[in-house]
Order: C-alpha cells, then structure tokens, then sequence
C-alpha cells in the first residue's frame, strides 16, 4: 500500500466517524423532540444511542478497538469507567440513605 492510499483511508475513515457521530447525536435529539414515546421509552432509547455513541467514538475517534495491541487501552478505559461508576453509585445510595433517615 502506498502512502497515498493511507491518506486516503484515513481521509474517509475521519468522515466515516463524523457522519456517524453526527447520525447518533441527530436520532437522540430526534427521540426527544420529534417522537413522542412515553417517558420509559424514550429513557431506553437514550441510553441505548448513548451507548451505542459511546461505543462509536471508542472505535473511531480513539482507535480503540478488540486489537491485541489496544487491549491495554481499553482495560484502562473499562477500569477506570468501573471506579467511576462505584464512586458515584456510592455517593447516590448514601445520599439517598441520609435522605431517608431525615425523613
């Protein structure tokens, strides 16, 4: 492969993930304002296009992907995504437990 043809990949690779990036965002604000599901769906609905944004901008933006290379970066990035979600989990049942207990 020339270097040519590496730009060029890359090239449609970049508008490949704004396109993408782009369709993502447009049907989440689509679900919101021109869709009117009930409440439950539209809150499934949303984290399913935030997943799915999540998992796009992982693969394209940050060229992370299930290479053997990359797998360090997205142990790194799964682990740190856990603490997060224990910190903040934590601070919500606590908070949540004080609320209670004022009540």
């Amino acid at each position: 492969m020339s270097e040519r043809d590496d730009e060029r990949r890359e090239l449609r690779d970049s508008w490949l993930a704004l396109a993408g990036a782009v369709v993502l965002t447009a049907a989440s604000f689509a679900l919101v304002v021109l869709l009117h599901l009930p409440r439950g769906w539209t809150l499934g609905g949303l984290a399913l296009l935030a997943l799915a944004q999540i998992a796009w901008h992982f693969r394209y933006f940050l060229h992370i992907d299930l290479d053997r290379s990359h797998r360090h970066d997205l142990q790194l990035i799964l682990f740190t995504s856990l603490i997060i979600v224990m910190m903040v989990g934590g601070t919500i049942w606590i908070l949540f437990d004080l609320h209670a207990r004022m009540m």
